[in-house]
């Protein structure tokens, strides 16, 4: 289940001031929520909502004590820890390495 109007929620927003910012109607966006929605659509919600495309998607206790963080925080369904997180990206054409740890 997405968590776009708990998001809407927490921001003090609306359906319909969201429908108005992605300038579509309220139906259309709507029917976005309920179906199968487009990578580019989840892109310019997270857009509009000011939030990481990831917390769209995540359970409300993945979404903890960094809600900004550009990082998905997982946690482990069976012990309710957080999984230590590493990735890595490798840029060729200049030789560099930037790691992010979580």
């Amino acid at each position: 289940m997405l968590r776009i109007k708990e998001i809407l929620k927490q921001k003090g927003l609306t359906i319909q001031d969201l429908a108005n910012i992605l300038g579509i109607s309220r139906q259309a966006l709507g029917k976005q929520i309920q179906g199968k929605m487009l990578l580019e659509t989840a892109e310019r919600i997270a857009t509009a909502l000011n939030v990481p495309m990831w917390q769209l998607f995540a359970a409300p206790e993945e979404v903890q004590a960094n809600p900004e963080s550009n990082c998905a925080r997982i946690i482990c369904p069976h012990c309710k820890k957080a999984i230590p997180l590493e990735i890595g990206i490798r840029n060729e054409e200049h030789g560099n390495d930037t790691t992010a740890k979580q």
